[in-house]
């Protein structure tokens, strides 16, 4: 499937998610029958944690389709680069996608500052960035950035990703994601 393609399918699939008219095609035991054997997810997705925020459903996608990557705040830390390379060189997905979401409890916790421990202080730091550049603008707009940067920081950050992207195999979009309508806006 070509990368715009791939773009069309998430976005037809949100659309029928946010308007209550969900296919959920390949979902069935059929399907978990033929996946038994591999996987070549067309997609990865690499979203925030928040339970309000199920990449599988708001792109009505069903089971193989999507390689999902979940962390608060949507960070790319060493393992989520890790798990996003596996996608890219042995499954061959060719579209990312960094979703942020509206009410991003990290993004919020990170601009609230203060001292998490050690774990968590260590992701919030990876949300930094964009705070420190949107300084005093909305949690919405820091939210945004830090998709963005995120996005640019994948090919940044990974050969294996920046190779795939400048030799056209795959495509790199940051997006929103509104709790409120279930829509996902691409920012890029």
């Amino acid at each position: 499937m070509e990368i715009n393609e791939i773009i069309q399918r998430l976005k037809d699939g949100n659309r029928r998610f946010a308007a209550d008219k969900l296919e959920r095609n390949l979902q069935d035991s059929q399907r978990r029958q033929a996946l038994v054997a591999g996987q070549s997810p067309y997609a990865v997705i690499l979203g925030c944690s928040d339970s309000r925020v199920v990449p599988e459903l708001i792109f009505d996608a069903g089971l193989g389709e999507l390689f999902t990557v979940r962390v608060a705040g949507n960070v790319a830390n060493p393992s989520s680069i890790a798990s996003i390379e596996y996608a890219v060189a042995h499954l061959k997905s060719r579209v990312i996608v960094v979703l942020g979401h509206e009410n991003c409890g990290a993004v919020t916790a990170t601009v609230k500052g203060g001292d998490g421990g050690y774990n968590l202080n260590h992701l919030l730091a990876h949300i930094t960035p964009a705070k420190e550049l949107l300084k005093g603008q909305s949690i919405d707009a820091i939210i945004r950035k830090n998709a963005e940067l995120t996005a640019a920081e994948l090919q940044s950050r990974s050969t294996i990703v920046a190779d795939a992207v400048d030799a056209g195999e795959v495509k790199i979009l940051a997006a929103y994601y509104h709790l409120s309508s279930g829509q996902i806006e691409f920012l890029n």
